[in-house]
């Protein structure tokens, strides 16, 4: 027997979030069993566990789209007994049982094995937004930003993909700033790398298709009008890395940026992102997040903190990444 986070629709339809006791039996199909000792919370979970948007697609599920551990069993050669590995995506959370549990049974195509030199702790203070926000790097080194180019602009800077975007950035040279619609959190960014930090109600407003040239490139997390008005204000040649929602999935822009000033588009997908790009992702993740970051950008909790967290989390009222220790 072990404890998870489990979600059931009660007769009325309403969701019921409860931490309970569950038996291996009960384990969806998969060819590695892995004892989870942390977890994560990201956007995508503070929704599944609220139900205030349809992220789980079948009921009971263990939420969790992140989790690090050690193998238990395996029937894959490619894994063994004791293998520190860690999982992002793949559907985990919300078809698949996910992360907030102490034990997974998944597919052994969906693990990553943990980078030398990082604790599975460390690896969920990152986590699927850490991961997130260095493919979005990867997405705007792959279209030739270089920090020559000019300033690149972060939204959604106080959530979990913001705050390691900014610092990731910063790390590498680039003058970054930072869109936020909590302006007490100003210090706090430009301590992890931000040189300028904007309200973020400058942005998510109706504006117009072409705007004044303004950042070289950018990483958005938010959608919406928030984008449009991001893509509408880079530089020409420049480049937009997508891969959020937290305005809306609507796009209500021009292709004005696109066919007058070469901008390129990049949507970023962090949850079937091919193996490759994956491994190559956590191993510079490792190299180039320091530990004393991580430790200020993270809050811990245990499996039982999960629900109320998960509504802080979508009222704005987390900073940073939230870890779940699931032995807690």
């Amino acid at each position: 027997m072990f404890q998870g986070l489990l979600l059931t629709r009660t007769d009325d339809g309403a969701l019921k979030a409860t931490v309970t006791e569950l038996d291996d039996a009960q384990l969806p199909p998969g060819d590695v069993i892995v004892q989870i000792s942390h977890s994560t919370l990201n956007y995508k979970d503070g929704l599944a566990i609220t139900g205030k948007a349809p992220v789980v697609r079948s009921f009971p599920m263990v939420p969790g789209i992140d989790f690090a551990g050690v193998v238990q069993w395996s029937d894959d050669v490619r894994f063994r007994e004791g293998d520190a590995v860690l999982l992002n995506g793949w559907g985990v959370g919300e078809t698949h049982w996910g992360g907030l549990a102490q034990r997974a049974r998944v597919r052994a195509d969906w693990l990553v094995s943990l980078p030398g030199g990082f604790t599975a702790a460390q690896a969920m203070s990152l986590g699927t937004a850490g991961y997130t926000a260095m493919l979005c790097v990867m997405a705007l080194q792959r279209e030739g930003i270089v920090p020559e180019a000019g300033p690149v602009l972060v939204t959604g800077a106080n959530g979990g993909v913001g705050t390691i975007a900014i610092a990731l950035l910063a790390q590498l040279g680039f003058e970054v700033h930072a869109s936020t619609g909590r302006p007490q959190e100003a210090d706090y960014l430009r301590q992890l790398g931000a040189k300028e930090v904007i309200d973020r109600a400058a942005l998510n407003a109706p504006g117009k298709p072409l705007q004044k040239e303004r950042w070289a490139a950018a990483i958005d997390s938010v959608g919406s009008h928030t984008l449009a008005n991001v893509c509408a204000s880079i530089r020409y040649g420049g480049v937009v890395a997508a891969c959020g929602l937290a305005q809306g999935m609507d796009f209500p822009g021009s292709v004005a940026p696109f066919i007058l000033r070469g901008v390129t588009l990049a949507g970023v997908d962090s949850v079937m992102a091919p193996m490759a790009r994956r491994t190559q992702a956590w191993e510079r993740l490792a190299r180039e997040i320091s530990p004393e970051l991580l430790a200020r950008n993270t809050e811990t909790i245990g499996l039982g903190d999960a629900v109320a967290t998960a509504e802080r989390l979508l009222a704005g009222q987390v900073r940073g990444r939230v870890v779940v220790d699931v032995n807690r």
